[in-house]
Formats: structure tokens, C-alpha cells, sequence
């Protein structure tokens, strides 16, 4: 009778033993799953292929439970942050104030974490209010300016940064002066003489003669490096925030901006696609050494937005 408990004994701890491994094995394999790096949606044509694929290598992106990356689709700003989370490992520079949270953010909420960490990282910040409005869409000088506070791009352009600030002008005032000077009279016979030669000087002087918007135009080209490297990289720089503008040269030096189709559109203030927070994820890990470059032969290097390089070294 003792020799059969002592048997069942030993059964029973063994049969626990097999549970255990099988738990444990379990568990480590839906811890550990295999990132996924394709997609029904992202074929080899695609343009943002290589960025896509090479981010959800590591995990860094991720598709949907229908086998779809959605690539066309806007980037809300709670993903974004999410994002952010997984691509950089950055020190917090800022701190949550005890009790200060967003009020459209619940304590449950699924990217509470995220975006708390984009916010003490220097990434992302609030909106006034004390709201995130983390489904609101990220336009694509968003996610550069805060890539640039995050990681602090602009460092050694600062010159470019700040809003170019023109003193007081005096030209209104030499315009004032010499409309007060005393007129010179001439006698009727003489003013009817000089007449043929005073007429074409007077419709040829407005050639000349440059406006105050274009002197102040030039001026402010001539003091803001800035606005000389974004004018000669994308056509509708005039769209770019002035707030952004050192963002987007720091960013565009580092060859960390892609524009699809056409390399020279920014779109600055359209929302960003999944597509093309890849692309922009991917080349600022490039620029920072973290992961491989894409090889050049790829044709989305086309897409890489290349500073001119007589612009690299203006600050």
C-alpha cells in the first residue's frame, strides 16, 4: 500500500512538472512573438516599403489583426506617441506634476503611457486647455518639430530658429521728409521747354524703384538663413510655420525628410500618413546611427530630401 501512494505520489509531481514547462513555454512565446514586416496592403512597390518593413522588424510599428498596415491612413496623435515610445530611448528631461493629467486622457486609457513619456521626453506636449486630443491627426511639421525637441536636431542651428525681427524702418520717414521740401517755381515757358525730358524720367523711375515689400522681403532673406535653405529645398516653403522653420532646416540637413511624390512639396500642414511617419522614424534612427541606412540603389532614395550642399554649414 505504501508502494502504490508513493508511486502516485511521484505521478502527480510529475504530471505538475510537465504543466509547468508547458505554462512557462506558453507564455514566453506569446511574449516573444515574431514581428510581423508584411502586409496585404504594402507591396514591394509601394513607396514606403523599406521604411515600413525595416521599422516593424523592431517592433517599432505594427499592423492590424486583419494583416493590413493601412499606409494611406493619417497618423492620430496618441500613435504617434506610441511610436515615439518604441523608436527612442531618450533621458526625461521634464516631469508629470502630481495630480496633472489630461482631461481627455482616462487613467485606462491604452497609450496613457506613451503619451505620458512623449510629454517628459520633450517630444510632445499638451494643447491649451489641459488637453492632448489624442485623436486629433498629426501633420507632417508637427511630427518634425517634435522629433527636433525630442532629440534636439536644431543644435548649432539655432540662428535659424528664431523669428527674424526687423528694427523700426525709416523709410516712410525719407519719403516724409522730401514730400515737405520746398517746391521750385519755374517760369511757364521754360516748364513747357523740359517738358519732353521730365515726362519719360518720371514713367521710367517706378522700374527702379523697389517696393517695401520687396526690400523687405530681401532683408529678411538676407538676415534669416533659415528662409534661404527652406525657399531653394521646397516649393511651398511660404506654407511652413515660422514656429517650425529651424525644425524643418535641422531636419532637412540631417536627410531625415521624405516627400512622396515629389521631394520638392513638403505639404507641411497636411496630416501625416502612416507611410510617411515611417519614412520620417526611419531616416531620424539613420541620422543617429541606430539603424542601417537603405541602400542606394532602392528608389525611394529619391523621395530622401537632400539640402543643397553650399546650405549644409549655414546656421
Amino acid at each position: 500500500m505504501t508502494r502504490l501512494m508513493e508511486l502516485a505520489s511521484a505521478g502527480i509531481s510529475l504530471l505538475a512538472l510537465n504543466l509547468t514547462v508547458l505554462a512557462v513555454g506558453a507564455l514566453e512565446t506569446y511574449a516573444q512573438p515574431s514581428p510581423v514586416t508584411t502586409f496585404s496592403d504594402v507591396q514591394s512597390g509601394y513607396w514606403a516599403q523599406p521604411f515600413i518593413r525595416g521599422l516593424a522588424a523592431r517592433n517599432i510599428v505594427v499592423g492590424y489583426p486583419d494583416g493590413t498596415f493601412r499606409p494611406e491612413q493619417p497618423v492620430q496623435r496618441d500613435e504617434f506617441a506610441a511610436i515615439i515610445r518604441k523608436a527612442f530611448d531618450q533621458p526625461p528631461i521634464r516631469q508629470i506634476e502630481s495630480g496633472a493629467v489630461y482631461k481627455d486622457i482616462p487613467a485606462n486609457y491604452w497609450a496613457v503611457r506613451p503619451i505620458e513619456e512623449a510629454y517628459q521626453q520633450g517630444f510632445m506636449s499638451g494643447l491649451p486647455g489641459g488637453y492632448f486630443r489624442p485623436n486629433q491627426p498629426v501633420s507632417k511639421v508637427e511630427a518634425i518639430v517634435a522629433l527636433d525637441k525630442g532629440l534636439n536636431l536644431t543644435a548649432g542651428t539655432s540662428a535659424a530658429t528664431e523669428p527674424t525681427v526687423t528694427p523700426q524702418r525709416i523709410v516712410p520717414q525719407q519719403s516724409t521728409r522730401r514730400a515737405t521740401k520746398r517746391p521750385i517755381f519755374l517760369p511757364l515757358a521754360i516748364t513747357s521747354l523740359m517738358q519732353p525730358l521730365l515726362i519719360p524720367q518720371a514713367q521710367a523711375a517706378p522700374a527702379n524703384v523697389a517696393t517695401p515689400s520687396t526690400t523687405e522681403e530681401q532683408a529678411a532673406n538676407l538676415k534669416d538663413p533659415a528662409s534661404l535653405i527652406l525657399n531653394k529645398t521646397y516649393t511651398d516653403a511660404h506654407e511652413i510655420p515660422q514656429y517650425a522653420t529651424g525644425s524643418v532646416v535641422a531636419a532637412t540637413k540631417e536627410n531625415i525628410v521624405v516627400n512622396y511624390p515629389n521631394s520638392n512639396v513638403l505639404n507641411p500642414t497636411k496630416p501625416a500618413t502612416r507611410g510617411e511617419i515611417a519614412g520620417l522614424v526611419y531616416q531620424t534612427l539613420a541620422a543617429q546611427n541606430k539603424i542601417e541606412p537603405l541602400a542606394d540603389n532602392l528608389p525611394v532614395n529619391q523621395y530622401i530630401v537632400r539640402a543643397p550642399i553650399n546650405d549644409q554649414n549655414v546656421q
